[in-house]
């Protein structure tokens, strides 16, 4: 088998609300879409005895020994749905952690599409789901990256049709906790989701819309709070909106000028702070 890569792109959240909870996990609604900002996954098979993971790059310290990569393997040799194959799997990480932006629950996805794409695995539906969800609640989402609306019923509807925005994507020298944020949930949100459609990636309809989480993340962290109060004021802005339980605080723009110009203002501002321009997909 020869080597390949991959690329395992961010996620962030349009919109998300908390709808309820059941006994183990709260019940959310969500409008996703993909970005350009991406791990890179170099991958090849190999003749040992087990897996070989490694992880590169900027973003790839404290990524703990038990992750979702090697819970997805683990489950599928488990299945036998490899067929004792072993891969080496090298992760350049690219994407933060705890931003908000599910970078390994997408490194888990993207090697899981990439296996099923290949006809190097054979799975049906049913058990696709099994297993993503006991990697991560998120995983399924990345399967075929698109433009996607989780419904608080755990339905998902993935939409073909691109929406063309320009983003600046603020990360602080902090992650949040995303055990942590949905611990002080107390209120729940009257599902908006459940009959999605096309038109609810419109912009209009999107500036409209929030993030539950972020109250939450503003009280235990103030300067998120003081980062997207700044990002509002650059001209230009369409909406500003955390990601996920955060720490990453999204600004979208219609053009690249207009994000480029809001990149040149925040690092004038908040020079500490990682940021990048990126694109949805």
């Amino acid at each position: 088998m020869n080597s390949f890569k991959i690329k395992s792109y961010a996620k962030i959240n349009l919109a998300l609300n908390v709808t309820g909870k059941t006994s183990k996990l709260h019940q959310i609604e969500s409008i996703v879409s993909f970005i350009d900002l991406h791990d890179l996954i170099y991958l090849k098979r190999i003749n040992y005895k087990d897996h070989k993971i490694y992880f590169r790059g900027r973003f790839s310290r404290n990524i703990n020994k038990t992750n979702t990569v090697t819970t997805l393997l683990k489950l599928l040799d488990q299945k036998k749905f490899l067929n004792n194959q072993k891969f080496e799997i090298k992760i350049i990480k690219n994407i933060p952690q705890e931003a908000g932006m599910g970078g390994g629950s997408m490194n888990a996805a993207a090697l899981i599409d990439f296996f099923i794409k290949k006809k190097i695995i054979k799975i049906k539906e049913d058990d696709l789901i099994k297993i993503t969800r006991l990697v991560g609640s998120d995983v399924i989402l990345g399967i075929k990256p698109k433009n996607t609306i989780l419904s608080s019923n755990n339905k998902i509807k993935k939409y073909d049709k691109k929406i063309k925005t320009h983003i600046l994507i603020v990360k602080p020298d902090f992650g949040c906790s995303t055990r942590y944020i949905y611990s002080k949930v107390r209120k729940f949100t009257k599902p908006q989701f459940n009959f999605p459609k096309q038109s609810m990636f419109k912009i209009d309809y999107l500036k409209d819309l929030n993030n539950d989480l972020e109250k939450i993340a503003f009280n235990k962290y103030p300067k998120l709070k003081k980062i997207k109060s700044f990002l509002l004021t650059i001209p230009n802005n369409i909406f500003v909106r955390m990601s996920g339980s955060g720490s990453s605080i999204v600004a979208y723009f219609h053009s690249k000028r207009a994000c480029v110009n809001a990149y040149s203002q925040f690092k004038g501002k908040f020079n500490g702070h990682w940021c990048i321009i990126s694109k949805t997909i």
